[in-house]
């Protein structure tokens, strides 16, 4: 069977979400191949969409908040003149000569603008495998109700179908999977051995801090305030590719002199491990990163969300009973303090986060798709491991 994954480069986590699908596929047999759709159709445009993305969302969040809210809200007015539509419909012809020659018996895109491309196509009979689209934040992208040619969409959670039907989306074609994440996280490492692999002391308390995959917010601020509280912390800090932060956190580390122990760490595989020995994590609310901390049971502490669908996400996680959320008027260390000093909220989280989670979403996905390969295509109503992409950090 023949799977074709297809993404667009704007932040890591749809990339990660079609590589753990591909991994997964190719486990059960499958022939996988990961396509950026825009760097296939113009490399000059899938290079402005994922710079305008990192630029527009850390630079100026508010001008991107706008946007997303717009988008929301005015519906009709944006589509006559929407620019993902014109660029769609010119690169449909040059993607079908792809899709062509790779002949697949299913198509999954892991992002809205994949998606919308793939749904022109079927429209216009250019497509005839089954088609899902993934919904990879904790809430529903505003051009997902523009996706009317599909066989199904993903969503985070049961939760947020209510919100999807009132969008316009036919409840029958919404699969509350959950965000697919990499397998591993769905195996059970206890808390002592995952600290004896990273050398830890599983009696003291440890906390997981991790950088976005764009270098957003300031990671050796929130190293320093964790230090502050007066806890016996073990601090794992992660920076990922972000060399700049990498570097001030090992000088904050070595300037360090109190009672807590840090450990800083750049790019690791291991984010499974990590999150198994810690007692809370510290990170912006990344649909991925939410999912995979979900999956490990693990309380959050939010940071840093950037505006649309991570402050989406916020009101998710928040309203569900499942993270605390820092602001101006509540700082980490407040946040810190409630959690620990809270063993009935903290208990809370952990059941809640057991309830609502989906840790074994790659694993449905993954056997639905395979199923539906195999099956008669529907007809869609009328409403009128191989990576072609590259990552960004």
């Amino acid at each position: 069977m023949r799977i074709l994954l297809l993404t667009v480069t704007a932040g890591y986590g749809h990339h990660a979400t079609a590589k753990a699908l591909a991994d997964l596929f190719a486990q059960k047999g499958a022939e996988t191949e990961i396509v950026d759709v825009y760097e296939y159709i113009s490399k000059m445009i899938q290079k402005a969409l994922s710079q305008g993305y990192l630029l527009s969302s850390k630079y100026t969040p508010e001008l991107y908040r706008l946007f997303y809210d717009k988008t929301t809200k005015n519906r009709e007015k944006l589509d006559k003149m929407n620019i993902v539509k014109i660029v769609n419909t010119l690169g449909a012809f040059k993607f079908e000569r792809l899709v062509d020659n790779f002949e697949p018996d299913a198509i999954v895109c892991t992002h809205v603008l994949a998606a919308h491309l793939v749904s022109k196509m079927k429209q216009r009979n250019m497509v005839s495998a089954p088609c899902l689209g993934i919904a990879t934040d904790y809430c529903i992208h505003p051009y997902w109700e523009d996706v009317l040619y599909m066989e199904g969409l993903v969503t985070a959670s049961e939760l947020i179908t209510h919100t999807a039907v009132k969008r316009g989306i036919p409840e029958e074609r919404i699969l509350p999977f959950g965000i697919p994440i990499h397998p591993k996280f769905n195996k059970y490492i206890s808390r002592e051995d995952a600290c004896a692999q990273l050398g830890l002391d599983p009696q003291r308390h440890t906390v997981l801090v991790m950088s976005g995959s764009m270098g957003y917010g300031n990671s050796q601020k929130i190293v320093k305030q964790v230090t502050e509280i007066g806890m016996d912390f073990q601090i794992l800090a992660v920076c990922g590719n972000n060399k700049r932060a990498y570097h001030r956190l090992c000088g904050f580390r070595d300037g360090y002199d109190g009672s807590c122990r840090i450990d800083v760490m750049g790019f690791v595989d291991n984010v499974e491990v990590l999150m198994s020995a810690a007692d809370c994590i510290i990170t912006k609310p990344g649909g991925l990163t939410v999912s995979e901390s979900i999956a490990k049971g693990l309380p959050m502490i939010l940071v840093n969300p950037i505006p649309g669908q991570e402050e989406r996400n916020v009101e998710f996680l928040l309203n569900n009973g499942m993270a605390l959320l820092v602001t101006k008027t509540f700082p980490l260390d407040d946040a810190l303090y409630h959690l620990f000093h809270n063993p009935v909220r903290l208990q809370t989280v952990h059941e809640t986060i057991r309830a609502i989670g989906h840790p074994d979403a790659s694993e449905r996905l993954v056997e639905y798709v395979l199923q539906l390969g195999n099956e008669p295509i529907p007809d869609v109503e009328n409403t009128d491991h191989v990576e072609a992409g590259k990552e960004i950090e």
